[in-house]
């Protein structure tokens, strides 16, 4: 059996989808415990790799009602230290601990938490099975948090009551596309297709020089995200998302309630799709509801006026992109 076939069994009994760039939704709810929402916790699946955003009282449950695999989360991102964002963080590593886990999980947090993370960790979870190797940032700075060949994430300030960072996920621009029929036609040779969809020319062997461009397509553009939560209208994160495929924004107040958004240094639904709508967004969801609404049409209702292609967020939806 040739490499690639074991590569793809692997790849199957194991459930990745080597196109997928999904997020789940575990909890889409703000401070005050409602019976209707889970406070703020998703996962970000990229082509396999989970990445937690997040974790809010309850994540652990939602994350089995979802089904999603513990054992795959390596890399939780904590916005901001308001306790609907961070409460869940010490039950899901003890959870970890009781699961058997033996690969290190790696926390990115604003600094201060670890203060208080370390104190319980030596505490709670004295007996860990796996190292948590935690890396502080300031919310205050655009900071890249994690790189690899095909993807970084990257932590850009918000606008909140206390340092807070939104998380932007953007895949990596690949190699360029093969024209099979072009390389066919001058006669390439297949050792030379990596290297050409890599960017180089093609020399024939009668010392003619193909260009790149004539043997290629221009590479898939990469997929991206933005989570922004928690924020108040931020126009100065616009350029940094602009063009984004979707965004996960605040929208704790409905249009009529901006005075109250304003105060808490919230979003109304109006201004998350006023700001997917500068950031020229490809897709908007709505998150991060009070418990005052029985009813979130209302939300939606006030961001499809200025941003048609918007969605409300609800545990254990999945979005693809």
């Amino acid at each position: 059996m040739k490499r690639s076939c074991y590569a793809t069994l692997f790849l199957y009994f194991w459930g990745i989808d080597m196109e997928k760039f999904e997020i789940t939704i575990l909890g889409c709810g703000s401070a005050t415990p409602s019976p209707k929402h889970y406070t703020s916790s998703q996962v970000v699946d990229i082509r396999g790799k989970l990445f937690m955003v997040d974790c809010g009282e309850g994540t652990q449950i939602q994350l089995r009602r979802s089904h999603i695999a513990f054992r795959r989360i390596n890399h939780i991102f904590i916005s901001h230290l308001h306790g609907d964002h961070c409460f869940g963080l010490l039950g899901i590593v003890s959870s970890f601990r009781l699961l058997g886990r033996t690969a290190p999980l790696y926390i990115h947090a604003p600094e201060e938490l670890w203060s208080i993370l370390s104190k319980e960790l030596a505490f709670y979870c004295r007996e860990n099975t796996f190292e948590v190797e935690f890396r502080g940032f300031d919310p205050n700075k655009i900071t890249t948090l994690y790189e690899d060949r095909s993807l970084t994430v990257t932590a850009f300030p918000l606008k909140h009551r206390v340092p807070c960072a939104g998380f932007l996920f953007r895949e990596k621009t690949g190699a360029d596309h093969l024209d099979r029929a072009a390389a066919d036609y001058y006669g390439v040779p297949q050792w030379e297709y990596n290297r050409i969809k890599e960017g180089g020319d093609f020399t024939a062997p009668d010392g003619t020089v193909i260009p790149h461009e004539r043997l290629t397509t221009p590479a898939t553009p990469g997929r991206s995200y933005a989570y922004c939560c928690d924020t108040a209208y931020n126009p100065d994160m616009i350029p940094l998302i602009k063009g984004v495929d979707l965004i996960y924004h605040d929208s704790t107040y409905s249009d009529e309630d901006a005075d109250r958004a304003a105060r808490h240094f919230h979003s109304t639904a109006g201004e998350a799709a006023r700001t997917a709508l500068e950031a020229e967004a490809g897709k908007l969801v709505l998150g991060h509801f009070s418990a005052r609404y029985s009813d979130e049409t209302v939300l939606l209702e006030d961001a499809t006026r200025i941003f048609k292609n918007t969605v409300l967020a609800k545990e254990n939806l999945t979005i693809s992109i």
